[in-house]
């Protein structure tokens, strides 16, 4: 379990980095700083804090679902769905500044981790309290960017 839960933090931390290379640039631009954000807009360093606890989370929960789940290829297609969407955004939002199509890509990534929960709540089940952190955290997440889609 140990080896799958490294396996998956790997990939998941790997999505961050892979993101991170479009959002610093953006949040330190003149454009970031003069978009109309939503008020509730955390602060900087709250990002960095839940994207940690969230991939760290996620790792042991698709490390558990790999272990349970028979077919290992629709988990794998939903991550890789999921991989792809989470890294998506930020260079749609942050270098694009395509912020109607951000919405779309993270309303997109919201059903997705969705379906996690709902697809196999009941084989992980106190394990699917895993995947919450990520599903509250990109309901978050679409406010702020529908919000900066409308305002802006």
């Amino acid at each position: 379990m140990v080896t799958r839960i490294l396996i998956f933090a790997v990939l998941n931390f790997g999505a961050l980095y892979l993101g991170s290379v479009f959002t610093t640039p953006g949040v330190n631009s003149n454009w970031y700083e003069t978009l109309n954000k939503a008020p509730w807009t955390p602060p900087g360093w709250v990002f960095g804090f839940a994207w940690t606890t969230i991939m760290v989370c996620f790792s042991i929960f698709m490390a558990k679902l790999y272990v349970l789940e028979e077919d290992k290829t629709q988990i794998l297609v939903l991550f890789a769905i999921q991989w792809v969407l989470n890294i998506a955004w930020n260079p749609t939002f942050f270098y694009f500044k395509q912020l109607e199509l951000a919405v779309v890509v993270i309303l997109s990534l919201t059903v997705i981790v969705a379906l996690f929960l709902l697809l196999y709540q009941k084989k992980m089940g106190a394990y699917s309290l895993l995947i919450l952190p990520y599903l509250i955290w990109l309901i978050i997440a679409d406010s702020l960017s529908i919000y900066s889609s409308l305002k802006n």
